[in-house]
């Protein structure tokens, strides 16, 4: 089934909204078997989103809007859809009802104007919404775009969610003919993307089917689909061969984050962790205690962002400090030290550097230390090249996620045995002169 999606709303257009909806629902619909054709945006004006869910219809199987189903005289989804559908609205008795006996609930008065929510396209249907006021609607097409669908929902996530999830979701699926797409997501950390794509040339060769890479900062979640009548099979010889040419370097599926992978190797081991941090200013600790239930694995931190805070409370030697200055391989190991053995901690995290916008003390912006020290073993610390554009107001949160990033899978890689490169990678740092 191919599916199209149009957002209204004139303050997605302006940017004073984050069209997290699209985004949601491109998930949903995907795990769903569904295949997402297209996304646009639309302002509330009646004519445009008129011709967005009009052209949407000619082309996909079934349409989702979301937005313009409010109140006000500037939510027109409802009349968009009367026109498209070649028909008028009507008030709904029994979405009437509902709204008074709602505003009841809440002890507030029940406007004229809410009961805008209660008109429908009159060869329209009401989806129940169990999280707020305004009904999702369904309109069924035909003639000039065949049979087809059009589904529209609120614009409040959580309203929208609920409405997809309850009553949208169930109907694509029984509409699907054939079997659908299968997909899988794997996650990987501090590789580059093109250096994964190369490596993954024979999957890319497999018949039926394809990769998608989705960068994220230090990050790279690999999309493995599947289609045809054997997709399960394939998906499953696909992931294989994946994780059998990455090696190490995949930490995790589907929505396992890299924080909670740390987490549940560290539990189950019976270990804890420290970080000691200094440009990343306390969110390496903050991603470790993200999770519910992460004090079983996370002792605490200690941001020592001035220098001399590094000696008095971590103890790193003063006479290094002074030598050397803050940024440099030592003081990271001298951290994770300090932070491990002051903390209690079964391992300690180290992380200095120079987040930017401007170098410091001759460092250019992106010269991070991370280093690792765990029980009965050597600290290990890694100077990461990090990728980044010229110096910018956005580089500072670039350079503090990818340390991050850089300092949980040093840890992953260290509770695991796996070392701070692997063999592939770091053959192509020795012919590049990295390190």
């Amino acid at each position: 089934m191919r599916v199209e999606l149009v957002t209204v709303g004139d303050e997605l257009l302006l940017g004073d909204t984050i069209n997290g909806n699209a985004a949601w629902l491109g998930r949903a619909l995907a795990a769903a078997g569904a295949v997402v054709t297209r996304s646009v945006v639309v302002g509330d004006e009646l004519d445009v989103i008129v011709e967005a869910v009009t052209a949407a219809l000619h082309r996909a199987d079934a349409a989702i809007v979301t937005g313009g189903l409010g109140p006000t005289y500037d939510d027109l989804t409802r009349d968009a859809l009367a026109v498209a559908a070649g028909t008028e609205l009507v008030r709904d008795p029994a979405i009437v009802e509902r709204l008074r006996r709602r505003s009841a609930e809440i002890g507030r008065p029940l406007h004229d104007m809410a009961l805008r929510m209660a008109d429908i396209p009159a060869t329209g249907t009401p989806i129940d919404n169990p999280m707020g006021s305004a009904p999702g609607l369904r309109v069924e097409l035909s003639g000039k775009f065949g049979k087809k669908v059009v589904y529209a929902l609120p614009g409040v996530p959580h309203e929208m969610r609920a409405i997809m999830t309850s009553g949208v979701l169930p109907e694509l699926v029984a509409r699907m003919s054939g079997p659908p797409p299968r997909r899988r997501t794997l996650r990987t950390a501090c590789a580059r993307e093109s250096d994964l794509a190369v490596r993954l040339a024979p999957v890319e060769a497999l018949p039926g089917v394809k990769l998608a890479y989705l960068p994220d900062p230090a990050e790279v979640k690999i999309r493995i689909n599947a289609v045809g009548p054997d997709a399960a099979v394939q998906l499953a010889e696909a992931e294989e061969l994946v994780r059998d040419l990455l090696g190490g370097y995949v930490y995790g599926a589907g929505e396992e984050t890299l924080d909670r992978v740390v987490h549940r190797l560290l539990v189950e081991r019976g270990e804890t962790v420290a970080v000691a941090e200094s440009l990343t200013g306390g969110s390496l600790g903050a991603e470790l205690s993200e999770m519910p239930g992460s004090s079983a694995s996370y002792v605490g931190g200690v941001v020592a962002y001035a220098t001399p805070l590094k000696a008095s409370l971590l103890g790193v030697p003063e006479d290094l400090l002074a030598r050397s200055g803050p940024v440099h391989p030592e003081v990271a190991v001298a951290m994770a030290v300090g932070v491990r053995d002051r903390l209690g901690a079964s391992y300690g995290l180290g992380v200095t550097g120079v987040a930017g916008p401007e170098p410091q003390d001759g460092h250019p912006v992106g010269t991070v230390h991370v280093a690792v020290a765990g029980p009965g073993t050597e600290p290990v610390v890694v100077t990461p090249g990090l990728p980044l554009p010229a110096a910018s107001a956005g580089v500072r949160p670039l350079v503090r996620r990818m340390t991050v990033v850089h300092a949980l899978d040093l840890l992953r890689r260290s509770i695991l045995g796996l070392g701070a490169r692997y063999e592939w990678e770091q053959a192509r740092e020795d012919r590049e002169g990295l390190g």
